[in-house]
């Protein structure tokens, strides 16, 4: 076997039952191959070292390991001052202090909770290896969305489901990259900004895969307008579910492609933080099981407050005066996904705009190739009819969004008039939605069937 000499300082790595020297770049990726994505990136701009020294005096080692992974779990981010909306949401509900307040003190509770739920899968990452890892951040990353739209298809709310998942893809695609590319662009101006190209077309090619799944139901129902309606809203249904099989595969197809054969396009985002990250950022301070307990307990808060947001968002909806498309659309991904949102800013600030570029695209990809089509999948098991038409309003939103994006990210280079222009075609949909007050009770392809049909016989 070898040895080192005396007095050496090298790394030794056991490879293929050789071992052989670790260098500074080996070291630095194997330290990173916890499955490490531009998600956990951002979401770490948001946290904080924790001062363990009193926790240490503890003489009682149950005690102490517990008080030390409160610290680490409920003091170790920037936002830990937002806990406190949990209980509260928790009373405002038990002692009927009003279903608007529940609406919005959930809505404030879950905004930690999402950047913890990051925080604790990468921490399961340390001791999963880099392809779980992967998994878990592929699965666990838009955990918000997916648990309220089961939440909202257990109560049949089809439409609040099809707004929030809507909202999440626009926020994603025009509110957090034209947001960073503007910061980003100011805070550079002397500086030319330049991201991978090669990750922002893969991503854009999904989410246009997405969009022609999308597309082809609302086209398919105004081409059977002669049909009986619900001969029609049949065949959407099939169409859609037979899409969303598709959409899966093409999914579990990108997972392959991003954490196997295509893996290095997607580890520069991790790489450009190397100057930045300290000893600490590399190591797992919580255990496997403890770790694991924490995201079991995180999902369940999550799960409970989903109830509540879902529960209460027409109450909301009465009491403010907000229409319910516009607080699903609008409200729901800009308060879940705040913290996400904020480290893709903070990034973009310190002109590392591949991390931006995949937090935003990134989560756009999962929200439309991966939950949307995974709701409509467990509505058909748990008897629910959910369709991809999202309707006529919301396709063409959707689709300018995803054109605008793709147009935006083509040459590789980046400045503020582009986040600039993102932006303001966020404000007019949103502006959109605002105004619109469409009843949330009456299925689309019915509304739009009978309202053709009778221009037909006109």
């Amino acid at each position: 076997m070898a040895s080192s000499a005396p007095g050496a300082t090298e790394t030794w790595l056991l490879e293929n039952g050789n071992i052989k020297p670790l260098n500074k770049e080996m070291r630095h990726g194997h330290g990173r191959s916890h499955g490490r994505t531009a998600h956990n990136v951002s979401s770490s701009s948001l946290r904080k070292k924790s001062d363990l020294t009193l926790v240490r005096k503890v003489p009682c080692t149950i005690v102490r390991d517990v008080l030390a992974n409160i610290q680490e779990v409920i003091f170790g981010t920037k936002l830990f001052v937002l806990f406190i909306a949990i209980p509260l949401a928790i009373l405002a509900h038990y002692a009927n202090f009003g279903r608007s307040w529940v609406f919005g003190l959930s809505l404030v509770g879950l905004t930690p909770l999402a950047e913890r739920v990051s925080f604790l899968t990468e921490q399961i990452a340390f001791f999963t290896g880099p392809t779980v890892g992967g998994l878990l951040n592929a699965t666990c990353g838009n955990a918000t969305e997916l648990i309220i739209a089961i939440f909202a298809l257990t109560q049949h709310k089809v439409d609040v489901v099809k707004y929030s998942l809507l909202g999440s893809i626009l926020s994603n695609l025009l509110l957090v990259l034209g947001t960073s590319l503007f910061c980003g662009g100011i805070a550079n101006l002397s500086k030319e900004q330049k991201y991978d190209r090669k990750q922002a077309d893969v991503n854009s090619l999904l989410l246009l895969l997405g969009l022609l799944c999308h597309i082809l139901p609302l086209l398919f129902r105004y081409a059977g307008v002669g049909e009986s309606a619900k001969i029609t809203a049949e065949a959407v249904l099939q169409l859609s579910r037979a899409s969303c099989i598709v959409m899966l595969i093409a999914y579990f197809a990108y997972l392959i492609f991003q954490l196997w054969t295509h893996r290095q396009l997607f580890d520069a985002e991790a790489e450009v933080n190397e100057e930045d990250d300290d000893a600490e950022d590399e190591e797992a301070v919580l255990g496997f099981w403890s770790a694991f307990a924490w995201l079991v307990g995180m999902t369940l808060i999550i799960a409970l407050l989903s109830e509540y947001v879902v529960g209460t968002i027409e109450a909301a909806s009465d009491s403010w005066g907000i229409s319910v498309s516009f607080i699903s659309v609008i409200l729901l991904p800009i308060v879940g996904n705040a913290a996400e949102h904020a480290g893709a800013v903070i990034f973009a600030f310190k002109n590392k705009l591949d991390i931006s570029l995949g937090v935003a695209l990134g989560s756009a990809t999962q929200i439309a190739m991966f939950v949307v089509p995974l709701c409509v999948i467990v509505s058909w098991i748990i008897g629910v009819r959910m369709d991809l038409d999202f309707n006529l309003l919301e396709t063409g939103s959707l689709a300018l969004a995803i054109i605008v994006t793709a147009f935006t990210l083509q040459d590789g280079t980046s400045h503020y008039i582009k986040g600039l222009v993102l932006l303001l075609c966020y404000i007019v949909i949103s502006a959109c939605f605002f105004v619109s007050n469409r009843p949330q009770t009456q299925p689309n392809a019915v509304n739009l069937g009978s309202s053709t049909e009778g221009i037909m016989r006109v």
